[in-house]
């Protein structure tokens, strides 16, 4: 079995964190959101052992991805395309979105359904479609891991009032799409609004998002 390679990075001036995920036996990785220091984090990478073979994206967001957000331009998948060329993972209701964000043409675009599972080397990445933040917003499962984007934060959940944002979605997202997801599962959040990473059994105990008991209690709290 491939020893799994997983490190979490806090980066730029949004406390987002970027994540590499891969195979340590195959010294190969995909790197999660890169929008901020990209060539800081291939540096990360290179000291690992580690080579970048593609990217995985959560959502669209400039501070995902990369783009113009807030007076900030941000570098993100253009720049990881100059210095480490590689395919772009996403959900296909996102790729028309990240494309008008970053300029990436569709060719560097690889589209995936739910529950797609993406490889690198041996590991074996399940990519779960979790909208609402956004059309295509995903997750990302890998062993024990679940790296979630901005779908949901150790507390409190990703915002519904940016475009393509769907509050009753992210409460299906949260209520029901995540009830099928173990205790165990180590949850690791797309910023460290909250913290690093806490058990999925301990969020449901303590993020007000997944303790909501109906939609119309979730629309007066997300107004």
């Amino acid at each position: 079995m491939a020893e799994l390679y997983f490190r979490q990075l806090l980066v730029g001036g949004m406390q987002n964190f970027v994540y590499l995920i891969g195979d340590k036996d195959a010294g190969e990785c995909l790197i999660v959101d890169p929008a901020w220091a990209i060539e800081d984090i291939i540096a990360v990478a290179g000291e690992d052992g580690m080579k970048i073979t593609g990217a995985l994206a959560t959502h669209y967001h400039p501070d995902h991805v990369g783009g113009e957000i807030f007076g900030l331009s941000i570098e993100g998948l253009p720049k990881l395309l100059e210095v480490a060329p590689c395919k772009i993972h996403c959900h296909r209701e996102e790729a028309e979105g990240i494309r008008v964000m970053t300029s990436v043409s569709e060719s560097d675009l690889v589209k995936h359904d739910a529950n797609d599972k993406v490889k690198v080397g041996e590991v074996e990445i399940e990519l779960l479609h979790t909208p609402g933040h956004t059309p295509g917003s995903q997750c990302f499962r890998v062993g024990q891991a679940l790296v979630a984007g901005d779908t949901l934060f150790l507390e409190g959940c990703g915002r519904t009032d940016l475009p393509g944002g769907d509050s009753e979605e992210l409460y299906r997202t949260i209520s029901e799409r995540f009830s099928k997801l173990p205790d165990d599962l180590i949850l690791y959040p797309g910023h460290a609004y909250s913290g690093e990473s806490a058990p999925l059994g301990e969020v449901r105990k303590t993020n007000f998002a997944m303790k909501v008991s109906s939609l119309d209690e979730w629309k007066q709290m997300m107004g």
